[in-house]
C-alpha cells in the first residue's frame, strides 16, 4: 500500500510507514469499518484487505485493496467474494461500493461479482489526486449467487 498506483483511486495518498498503515486500520477505529487483510495461504505478509462498514439496517458498504505486486491474480475477486457471502449470511439485504469513475479494473470487478451501477456522484471527494466523482455500484441478497460470477 505504499505505491502510488496501488493508492490512486483510494480516498489518500500511499502509506509511507507501517505504523502509519496500522494506525489507519486500527482496532480502536471508531468508524463503523471492519478490515480483514488478504493473505496468501500459507504466507505471512498482506497483500492487501477487504472492508465493510453497516450505513444502516440491512445495508453495506464494501472497499478493497489489492497490491500492485498482485493485480490480476484474483486474490481480491475471491476476498470480495468471501466478503460479500458474509455480509449476505449475516443478514444484509444491499451493499454498495463507491468506485472512481478512473479505476476501470474496480469496476470491472464489481460488475463481474453482479454489482449494478446505481449513481454518480459529481466532485464527491477531494483526494490527493484533486476533486473526484464517485460512481455507486449496488448488490442485492436477491441477485447474489456465490462463486458463480467470473
Amino acid at each position: 500500500m505504499s505505491h502510488a498506483d496501488s493508492m490512486r483511486y483510494w480516498s489518500r495518498g500511499p502509506f509511507i510507514q507501517v505504523d502509519e498503515l496500522r494506525n489507519y486500520f486500527a482496532p480502536e477505529d471508531t468508524s463503523g469499518w471492519k478490515t480483514w487483510a488478504i493473505v496468501k495461504v500459507g504466507e505471512d505478509q498482506a497483500i492487501g484487505f477487504v472492508a465493510a462498514s453497516t450505513k444502516r439496517k440491512g445495508v453495506s458498504e464494501i472497499g478493497y485493496l489489492v497490491a500492485r505486486e498482485v493485480l490480476g491474480h484474483g486474490y481480491g475477486r475471491e476476498a470480495i467474494r468471501l466478503l460479500i457471502g458474509t455480509l449476505f449470511a449475516q443478514g444484509q439485504r444491499r451493499i454498495v461500493a463507491d468506485v472512481d469513475p478512473d479505476n476501470e479494473q474496480s469496476i470491472a470487478l464489481l460488475r463481474a461479482l453482479g454489482f449494478k451501477l446505481e449513481g454518480h456522484l459529481r466532485a464527491e471527494w477531494e483526494t490527493h489526486i484533486g476533486l473526484r466523482d464517485s460512481l455507486i455500484y449496488g448488490l442485492l441478497a436477491e441477485e447474489w449467487q456465490f462463486g458463480t460470477a467470473d
